[in-house]
């Protein structure tokens, strides 16, 4: 079975037409979650970025999440917080917005830390990084976990041109699309290389 999409925003989306491709991209192909990146925007910048994509997240049917970021999350209306900060901040959140909205985890590094955040009643895990080069690492880490727990795995593969994730129930598509002249073209051509 395929796995469900999870796009990660480019560090660079607060460019002018970063609507309009994220548009295009959803038109392509439906996505399960949105991840909105901080990177080094700064807090006005990523604060319009966050309700920009949850506009048009929302409206696709995706669940837009917020970078670390518990405050602001509810704020604009987000459909929850990507934790990368550690146990104790990945625990904040889950007491701030559980069971109203969904907390994920990333910045995973090894099995002991994946049933640290596990114990949490977090949402799904994430293996990978968020942009960048891939981690070949990941995919071990989330075949693993998605054999042995009922909480989802996310493979994050920036650099992805198949819709293999390890077995992951969902896959994190970020630089190989959005690096792209055009980033829906980019998804069409993953998502035909799985049907052939």
């Amino acid at each position: 079975m395929a796995p469900e999409l999870y796009l990660i925003t480019p560090a660079e989306a607060d460019a002018p037409d970063f609507g309009s491709r994220l548009m295009a991209v959803l038109s392509a192909s439906p996505a399960a979650a949105i991840l909105v990146r901080r990177a080094s925007l700064d807090e006005r910048t990523y604060a319009r970025l966050v309700a920009d994509v949850v506009n048009i997240g929302q409206g696709a049917g995706a669940a837009v999440l917020v970078e670390d970021d518990v405050a602001l999350a509810k704020r604009l209306g987000a459909d929850g917080v990507h934790v990368t900060g550690g146990l104790e901040a990945a625990r904040e959140a889950v007491s701030a917005l559980k069971p109203d909205l969904i907390v994920g985890a990333g910045n995973i590094r090894s099995r002991h830390d994946a049933m640290s955040f596990g114990e949490l009643g977090i949402d799904y895990l994430l293996f990978g990084p968020l942009g960048g080069d891939t981690d070949p690492k990941a995919a071990e880490l989330a075949s693993w976990w998605a054999e042995t727990f009922e909480i989802p795995a996310v493979l994050s593969d920036p650099g992805a041109t198949t819709l293999d994730a390890a077995g992951a129930e969902f896959l994190a598509l970020s630089t190989s699309i959005w690096s792209a002249p055009a980033p829906a073209d980019a998804l069409k051509a993953v998502l035909a290389e799985a049907s052939t």
